[in-house]
């Protein structure tokens, strides 16, 4: 993907400018090259040709990819031309591509700090990641990679009663959110240039909260209610909505992802300490489903490396990191990362197969641990 990051970045910004976040946008592109490696074999002719025959499958086999693209309202013609772009720009470098993504995982790493909460991640370009976690003075603590190097931990101040939750909807802003003091949500955001003060935005908060966007300037924020039930408030642009109450009965803070247009995937634990998940759909809520999963020993994290494609993350029996994906037709069985965790894991992927995720270590470090 780094060849197609380099040779249309003008795409990312176009597209931004309809809404699109980056994240979306890679995951659209890097779905286009896997098609075209997977698929030209079976046309014949010149590049263009080729190019015309790729771009006819696609609209037909990867018709979502079109479909959320206009729900951003990208004019079809400018869909088409950038896809045709991309596909022969694909095609006639086709020995530059590796096979699909290796799933090999790195090492443990640990990044310091001292943490009192579970960590958060959020990350609005390609390759920078920032980390939030609760400090020994109860206050917000940040940590950011640049694509480089790791920066010193940052004392962002509040008193927090839970973890942190955070999430990009555009580049260069992060907006974070926390249980205050008096068991409300509180909201605090980066604009690009400076950090806002923290807001109340009320409610009564029984755990951390988790927050998703699916498009510029929306945030979709959810936690567990006094009622152990899930709760819901948006933010459209303009306003925040009122608190709604979504059922179900949490065990676990939730943990929510977007993978495009007006989707959101929530997942937690329930009373069986198993994995449950509930979605909106761009219209309605799905009833709570059942996933399984045996004894899971924290909340869930929950990341997305493409269309319909969810990773679901948490702490095992043995305090190992579990995780099993959703590949756009079935769920994987639970496999072990191992490590020692003594937090729910945060996790999030920056573009293509790239996932990262955190964790508070035996240490009460934050550790991380990646896949390429």
């Amino acid at each position: 993907m780094a060849l197609i990051n380099r040779e249309f970045s003008r795409y990312y910004l176009e597209l931004q400018q309809y809404g699109v976040p980056p994240m979306v946008t890679n995951n659209i592109f890097r779905s286009i090259v896997i098609y075209v490696l997977q698929n030209e074999e079976k046309y014949s002719g010149t590049t263009a040709q080729k190019t015309n025959q790729l771009s006819n499958a696609l609209r037909q086999d990867l018709s979502i990819l079109f479909y959320i693209l206009r729900g951003y309202g990208v004019p079809n013609y400018r869909i088409n031309q950038i896809f045709r772009d991309i596909i022969y720009f694909t095609l006639e470098n086709i020995k530059e591509y590796p096979a699909p993504p290796s799933s090999d995982w790195s090492q443990w790493e640990d990044l310091g700090g001292v943490l009192t909460s579970a960590p958060t991640v959020a990350s609005w370009q390609i390759n920078r990641l920032d980390v939030f976690a609760r400090g020994q003075n109860q206050a917000l603590w940040h940590k950011y990679w640049n694509g480089s190097r790791w920066s010193e931990w940052e004392d962002l101040g509040g008193v927090l009663t839970s973890a942190p939750a955070a999430v990009s909807w555009g580049p260069n802003r992060i907006d974070v959110f926390a249980r205050g003091q008096n068991q409300a949500l509180w909201h605090k955001y980066w604009d690009g240039s400076r950090w806002s003060e923290w807001e109340d935005l009320g409610g009564v908060l029984t755990s951390a909260p988790t927050v998703a966007s699916w498009g510029s300037n929306r945030l979709d924020v959810f936690a567990r209610g006094q009622n152990q039930a899930l709760w819901h408030k948006y933010w459209d642009g303009s306003r925040w909505s009122e608190w709604e109450d979504l059922g179900g009965i949490l065990t676990s803070a939730p943990a929510a992802v977007s993978w495009g247009p007006n989707r959101i995937d929530v997942f937690a634990r329930g009373q069986n300490q198993a994995l449950w998940h509930k979605y909106w759909d761009g219209s309605r809520w799905s009833e709570w489903e059942y996933l399984g999963g045996g004894n899971i020993q924290s909340g869930p994290a929950a990341a997305s490396t493409g269309i319909n494609r969810l990773e679901v993350f948490a702490q095992g029996a043995r305090n190992d990191l579990i995780f099993r994906t959703w590949n756009g037709s079935k769920w994987s069985n639970w496999r072990s990362l191992g490590g020692i965790i003594t937090s729910e894991p945060a996790a999030v992927s920056w573009g293509g197969n790239r996932l990262d995720v955190f964790a508070r270590g035996q240490n009460n470090h934050l550790w991380h641990i990646g896949r390429p």
